[in-house]
């Protein structure tokens, strides 16, 4: 008699035929790109391990790091934006302090 594996449930990952989390890796390749770089690589590295773990059985896992890899998409993005606000903010105090004198 031969070894066979135990079937799955059915459908995708053997979850009940749902489908995994999102992996927001688009989001993450782009916020690195044109925001905050550690943050952005930070939310690429949780976004690369959705599949994986909901392919291998590990569906908590896959929803947490979806979940981080969202947040950290946001991080990079929210970094960004201060940034670009007190950089405007220091750029016109400059500009107007310099238009008085």
């Amino acid at each position: 008699m031969g070894y066979y594996p135990p079937t799955s449930p059915g459908g995708y990952g053997g979850y009940g035929g749902a489908p995994p989390p999102p992996t927001h890796l688009v989001w993450a390749i782009l916020t690195t790109i044109f925001c905050c770089l550690p943050a952005g690589i930070v939310s690429i590295v949780f976004a690369a391990q959705v599949n994986s773990k909901w392919m291998s059985g590990d569906h908590a896992g896959a929803i947490s790091a979806s979940r981080n890899a969202r947040i950290w998409a946001i991080v990079s993005a929210a970094v960004t934006a201060v940034l670009v606000v007190i950089y405007l903010l220091f750029v016109l105090v400059i500009a107007s302090s310099s238009s008085t004198t």
